[in-house]
């Protein structure tokens, strides 16, 4: 975990007004389905900052932030693959691109999600629920 968790005035700069909506908006819909714990980590090599969302050992998903970039990431283990591949006709076609492209490693398949605005924020939260069940009202 990071020590240097951004403010929201650091993130705000870093992403750009118009993302640092979009982050925010992103955190809000999670976290109102979501009771989950929140860690801050630096983003690795690609990214400055990891916002991930964690419960019982488990991630349910991850936020990323560099300049002007926000990814989202969930990964699906066998099991997940196999519901999201049920009902794959029930998603758009830039969901659907992520899911093939994304490579499958020994612990999942790793699908990263450019957002520049909240128009997969619906499926998103559909492929949120293949993982795990909404724990708020």
């Amino acid at each position: 975990m990071t020590k240097n968790e951004p403010t929201p005035n650091e993130l705000n700069i870093l992403l750009g007004d118009h993302l640092f909506t979009v982050w925010q908006e992103v955190c809000s819909q999670v976290e109102g389905k979501y009771d989950m714990e929140k860690l801050w980590n630096t983003g690795g090599k690609k990214w400055d900052y990891e916002y991930k969302y964690r419960r019982g050992g488990k991630t349910l998903c991850a936020l990323y932030a560099k300049d002007h970039s926000i990814g989202f990431m969930v990964i699906f283990g066998k099991a997940e693959r196999e519901k999201f591949e049920a009902e794959q006709e029930n998603y758009s076609p830039a969901i659907l691109k992520v899911y093939e492209e994304s490579v499958t490693y020994r612990d999942g398949k790793w699908m990263m999600f450019a957002l520049t605005d909240l128009s997969l924020m619906g499926e998103l939260l559909k492929l949120l629920r293949i993982k795990r069940r909404p724990n708020k009202k």
